[in-house]
C-alpha cells in the first residue's frame, strides 16, 4: 500500500441550490462534488503538487470503448503522448475489492499503461505492469 500525505488544498466550491461543485483545475470545469469527486480532486492535487506530474498531460473521465460498451476511466497520465498510469478512484467508503481490480483491469486491456493505481482517498495501491509488482510509492515522472 502506498502511504500518501496529501498536501493542503485550495479548492474552489460553491454550492448551487442543493447541489455542491468543485472547480476541476485540469478540466477548467465546475464538476458536481460527490464524495468520489472529493478523492479525485485530492488525488489529482497529490499528483501535480507532491509527485510533479504535468497537469497538461492529465486526462480525466475520458471515454473507452470495451468491446461494445462505452465506458469511462478516471484518470490517465500520458508520457510520449501514450496512456502511461491509469487511475481509478472510488469513494472513500468503498472497499477495494477484487471487482476494483477486475475493472482498472478491463480498462487496461484498451489503454495497456505501464502502471495501474487504484484509491478511495484513504488507500492507494499502485502495480508496475511491465515488470509485474506492487509499488509502495508512485513512480517519478521523468519527461
Amino acid at each position: 500500500m502506498i502511504q500518501i500525505q496529501y498536501p493542503q488544498s485550495d479548492f474552489s466550491i460553491k454550492e448551487q441550490g442543493d447541489k455542491a461543485f468543485i472547480f476541476d483545475t485540469i478540466r477548467k470545469i465546475w464538476v458536481t462534488l460527490t464524495p468520489e469527486e472529493w478523492v479525485r480532486q485530492n488525488f489529482l492535487n497529490y499528483l501535480v503538487k507532491e509527485k510533479k506530474y504535468p497537469a497538461s498531460l492529465i486526462a480525466i473521465e475520458q471515454e473507452i470503448w470495451l468491446t461494445d460498451k462505452k465506458k469511462r476511466f478516471d484518470i490517465a497520465i500520458y508520457k510520449n503522448n501514450v496512456p502511461w498510469m491509469l487511475i481509478e478512484c472510488k469513494e472513500m467508503k468503498v472497499s477495494l475489492s477484487t471487482s476494483i481490480i477486475d475493472q482498472i483491469l478491463s480498462y487496461q486491456q484498451i489503454l495497456k499503461t505501464d502502471y495501474l493505481v487504484i484509491t478511495n482517498g484513504n488507500q492507494s495501491f499502485c502495480w508496475d505492469t511491465m515488470n509485474g509488482k506492487a509499488l509502495d510509492d508512485l513512480p517519478e515522472y521523468h519527461s
